[in-house]
């Protein structure tokens, strides 16, 4: 298995090669969508992408953890954390690529 990271470079060629907008404009839309999908997701909403999956926000309480190195106690803010959620589609297609 590769350990190559999908960049947002890599997103601006495919947008090149499977739509034929020039490099310049791959670029602009891949950036406008990733700017839309990231403005959504910080006004509090979920984005969800049909086929691929949905980006959620979650409310975590606060709470008491504990330093493991010394065993004190350390207080724990609440805080908003995002989730990725796979689609059945994108799960059933990795399955699939990893079964070969």
């Amino acid at each position: 298995m590769s350990s190559k990271t999908l960049t947002r470079a890599d997103l601006a060629d495919a947008v090149n090669r499977e739509v034929g907008l020039s490099r310049q404009e791959s670029a602009q839309l891949v950036e406008a969508v990733l700017d839309l999908v990231a403005e959504t997701l910080v006004e509090g909403e979920s984005v969800k992408l049909s086929s691929f999956g949905s980006f959620v926000l979650r409310e975590k309480n606060g709470r008491v953890g504990r330093n493991p190195k010394t065993g004190q106690e350390v207080p724990i803010d609440p805080r908003r954390v995002l989730v990725f959620k796979p689609s059945q589609v994108l799960k059933d297609r990795v399955d699939t690529a990893l079964s070969r």
